[in-house]
C-alpha cells in the first residue's frame, strides 16, 4: 500500500508544481509576453511539441517546471519581451504562480469539505459549570471568537492556542447579536473542573450547518490557517527554535504523504489525509515563493518594486542582466541548500527503515 501512497505523493507534488507554472504562463499569455517554452519537470524531455511559439514539453523529473519567457533576464528589442512590459503585468505574471498554488490549496480543501456533516465552530454553545468567565460582563452563550490578541480566530482550535500563547490577560473581540464586542485586559487562565482530567477554559463550541456558504467559508478559513502555520514555522526558523535538518525538500514531503497515508485507518481515510497535506504544501509553496529572496518570485518581484520608480524617475531602462546575475547568485545558494536537504532527507529515510 505505501507504494500507491508514494506514487499518489508524486503526483500530487508534480501537479503542485505544474500548477505554479501554469500561473506564470497563463497570465503571460494574456498580458501578451512571448513565452518560448512550458515545461513540466525537469531533466530530459519525454514529449515535445511545437505549438505557434510556444514549446510545451513534459520532462522525466517530476520534481519541477519552468516557464521561459523572452528576455526575462536579458535586454531586448522585442516588443512581447517579459523586460520589455509594463511594471503592473510584471507584478501580475511573477505573482501568478503563487496565486495559483493559493487557489490550488482552497479548492483541494472545499472537496474534501463537501461531503463534511457540519463544522465545528468558534462559537460558544454553553459553559462548564461553575465557569468563571460567564458574566454580563464576560464571555456569554453565543458569542463567536473573531479575534485574540490582535490574531484572527480561522478556526475552533485557534481560540485555546492564541489564548495559551498570550499570558493571562488578553484583548478579545467577539460578535455577539451581529455587533462587535471587544474585552480588553481580559484575564483568562485553564482551571480545573470537576470530573474533568486536565484545566480547561471552560466553554463548549458549536457547530455551523453544512451549507454551501459555510463550506466557502471554513474552506478559505482552513487556507488561510495555513498560511498562519507557514509563517510561525518562518518564525520559527528564525528565531532558532527550528533548525535547518527540521526542513524537507522533494523527497521528505513525499515519504512524509506516504506515512501520512500508511497510518491511517483507510484507504479512503489516507487519502483523504495525504489530499489535506498536499493542500498545506500547496499553500507553503505559495507563501515560500514570495519571500523576497533573490531567485525566487518574491525576490523578482521585490527588485521590480524597486527599480520601477527609478526607471520611472531616469526615464532610463535598467539593464536586466544585473537583476540576473543576482538571481543566479541566489538560485546557486538555493541549488545548495536543497541539495542538503535532499541528502538529509534520503538519509533520515534509510535509517528510518
Amino acid at each position: 500500500m505505501s507504494i500507491l501512497y508514494i506514487v499518489i505523493g508524486i503526483l500530487i507534488f508534480g501537479l503542485l508544481i505544474a500548477v505554479h507554472e501554469l500561473g506564470h504562463f497563463a497570465a503571460a499569455k494574456a498580458c501578451g509576453v512571448k513565452v518560448n517554452e512550458f515545461a513540466v519537470g525537469m531533466g530530459p524531455a519525454i514529449v515535445k511539441k511545437q505549438k505557434g511559439e510556444t514549446l510545451y514539453s513534459l520532462r522525466c523529473i517530476p520534481f519541477g517546471g519552468y516557464c521561459a519567457m523572452e528576455g526575462e533576464d536579458e535586454s531586448t528589442d522585442d516588443e512581447r519581451a517579459f523586460t520589455n512590459q509594463k511594471p503592473w503585468k510584471r507584478l501580475i505574471i511573477l505573482a501568478a504562480g503563487s496565486f495559483m498554488n493559493f487557489l490550488l490549496g482552497f479548492v483541494i480543501v472545499l472537496i474534501l469539505f463537501s461531503n463534511a456533516g457540519g463544522f465545528r465552530a468558534p462559537v460558544i454553545e454553553d459553559f462548564v459549570e461553575g465557569c468563571p468567565y460567564e458574566s454580563a460582563d464576560g464571555l456569554q452563550q453565543g458569542d463567536r471568537f473573531l479575534r485574540i490578541d490582535g490574531r484572527r480566530v480561522w478556526q475552533y482550535y485557534d481560540v485555546g492556542d492564541l489564548l495559551n500563547r498570550g499570558g493571562e490577560e488578553h484583548d478579545i473581540v467577539v460578535r455577539r447579536d451581529g455587533r462587535r464586542v471587544r474585552l480588553k485586559d481580559y484575564r483568562m487562565v485553564p482551571v480545573e473542573y470537576e470530573g474533568q482530567e486536565r484545566k480547561m477554559y471552560g466553554f463548549y463550541f458549536g457547530t455551523d450547518e453544512p451549507t454551501l456558504g459555510n463550506k466557502l467559508r471554513y474552506s478559505g478559513a482552513t487556507t488561510m490557517e495555513f498560511v498562519r502555520m507557514v509563517w510561525d514555522a518562518l518564525g520559527q526558523l528564525v528565531h532558532g527554535k527550528v533548525s535547518v535538518n527540521d526542513l524537507s525538500g522533494p523527497v521528505g514531503i513525499v515519504d512524509m504523504m506516504a506515512e501520512t497515508g500508511e497510518q491511517a485507518e483507510s484507504v479512503s481515510a489516507g487519502l483523504y489525509d495525504i489530499f489535506y497535506l498536499g493542500a498545506f504544501i500547496a499553500v507553503n509553496l505559495a507563501v515560500m515563493n514570495m519571500l523576497p529572496i533573490p531567485a525566487l518570485d518574491g525576490g523578482r518581484i521585490f527588485f521590480l518594486l524597486v527599480t520601477a520608480p527609478i526607471e520611472a524617475i531616469t526615464k532610463k531602462k535598467l539593464n536586466p542582466k544585473y537583476e540576473g546575475y543576482v538571481h543566479a547568485a541566489g538560485m546557486i545558494l538555493l541549488l545548495g541548500l536543497m541539495a542538503y536537504v535532499l541528502f538529509h532527507d534520503i538519509f533520515r529515510i534509510v535509517t528510518k527503515t
